[in-house]
């Protein structure tokens, strides 16, 4: 599964390591645009497999933050 971006903007602070576990609703990254910061929260729980962005990335709205497996 996959954490995408709501909005196109830059990655401000990923909050998730490799290997930790999420729960729904959880903040794991935040998103600045406009110069307003914008939380990324997972959809479904799960452990982080991968962070597929850096802090200071620019992403587009749709693009894949993090991938979690179950």
């Amino acid at each position: 599964m996959y954490i995408r971006a709501t909005m196109t903007g830059t990655v401000w602070k990923i909050l998730v390591a490799v290997g930790e576990q999420v729960e729904i609703g959880q903040e794991v990254i935040i998103l600045e645009s406009m110069k307003m910061e914008i939380p990324i929260q997972a959809e479904k729980g799960g452990r982080v497999k991968k962070i597929w962005v850096e802090e200071g990335a620019f992403v587009r709205e749709d693009g894949v933050l993090i991938e979690l497996e179950n």
